[in-house]
């Protein structure tokens, strides 16, 4: 079953705020609360609603952010992932096509911790080889 535009809306609005209660989104989408809800089940049960998560303000974010290409090894992915899992800095790992096979996003709390992530990172056995992209600043955020 497609989504149709009440759904996308109501995504949208728990995209923005997930703990906005069902009587405003109600209020803001011009259908009644028990109809919310029950679409609101119908998104989780359907899977097009994942669950519910925090994301983390400015306060929480490790000020130093960075995204690491990393080339590895044939049949070395687990290996690497299975690394890359023991460094509490290493915040998403995605599997990609072309040139690099995976895409770390790490944060740190200051600039030398980073430089030593991503030299933990290039040695990790399996890892051909990598390249380090340092976040300067953030236009758009949807994820948070």
């Amino acid at each position: 079953m497609q989504n149709d535009e009440t759904d996308l809306k109501l995504i949208a609005l728990l995209s923005e705020n997930a703990r906005l209660p069902v009587a405003d989104l109600s209020r803001r989408l011009g259908i009644a609360r028990t109809t919310v809800q029950a679409r609101i089940d119908r998104l989780l049960a359907r899977g097009a609603i994942a669950g519910f998560t925090l994301r983390k303000g400015p306060g929480l974010r490790a000020p130093v952010r960075a995204t690491a290409l990393l080339s590895i090894e044939p049949r070395a992915a687990a290996a690497v992932v299975a690394r890359l899992k023991t460094l509490p800095q290493v915040e998403t790992v995605h599997t990609t096509s072309g040139r690099f096979d995976l895409i770390v996003t790490l944060g740190a709390d200051t600039t030398e911790d980073l430089d030593e992530r991503l030299d933990d990172i290039r040695d990790a056995q399996g890892v051909k080889s990598s390249e380090s992209l340092i976040h300067l600043s953030t236009k758009i955020d949807r994820a948070g």
